[in-house]
């Protein structure tokens, strides 16, 4: 059985929920992610910043990203997946909640994120094509 933990990238970093836009992209561009995981003070998990969220909900309204937080663009809770759920699980998860990107949880601990394209590569063909089309309609 392929997990999350096989298949995900490891090591996510994480921007600080009261950490600006602006750092959150020079960060994005640094590491050469499109999306970065929010992190309270707390230590825990908010949610997750994408390069979209940049554009359309900071650039796009005209926002300074340079005193938005990445915290003020973290909706509810964070949609996760255990680092041990299986690829199945991690389709699932993200058609579920129409998500591209899963932060992985081991226990209370960040330990990767998983993409689509993570994803895709670890499932057959004709589940792919599931995935790809349940996450592009709206």
């Amino acid at each position: 059985m392929t997990t999350a933990r096989d298949i995900m990238t490891p090591g996510a970093e994480c921007i600080g929920a009261d950490e600006s836009v602006l750092l959150a992209a020079r960060k994005m561009t640094e590491l050469g992610v499109g999306a970065l995981p929010i992190c309270g003070t707390d230590n825990k998990l908010k949610g997750m910043l994408t390069d979209r969220d940049i554009v359309v909900k900071v650039l796009g309204k005209g926002k300074d990203p340079e005193t938005t937080t990445a915290g003020e663009l973290a909706q509810g809770e964070a949609v996760t997946i255990g680092a041990d759920d299986d690829a199945e699980e991690i389709m699932r998860t993200m058609t579920g909640h129409k998500v591209r990107r899963l932060p992985v949880i081991d226990g209370h601990d960040l330990v990767g994120v998983v993409a689509q394209a993570d994803v895709a590569r670890s499932l057959p063909d004709p589940q792919v094509g599931d995935l790809l089309e349940a996450l592009s309609t709206d």
